[in-house]
């Protein structure tokens, strides 16, 4: 039994690398086309979330806090939360 793997392990180290041409391990064509492609995916989303975000006001401070502080005034006088046993 130790023969046959003996064998196998042999004949394996024998073969070598089968693609081993001049240009072997270069990268193709189809690499820099899908780089470029990502590329102008990321260009478009930067431009795209710019647009977002001149949307956006300067600040969301409101200017009326009125209701937003009867709800906080209302939240103060309520008893703590009891701790989990």
């Amino acid at each position: 039994m130790m023969h046959v793997h003996m064998a196998a392990w042999a004949l394996l180290a024998e073969g070598g690398p089968h693609n081993s041409g001049p240009d072997f391990g270069k990268a193709s064509p189809f690499g820099l086309l899908v780089v470029v492609l990502l590329l102008i995916g990321v260009l478009f989303l930067v431009r795209s979330m710019n647009r977002h975000l001149k949307k956006l006001p300067e600040s969301f401070d409101p200017q009326h806090p009125e209701p937003d502080q009867a709800v906080d005034d209302g939240t103060i006088d309520q008893p703590p939360h009891e701790p989990r046993p």
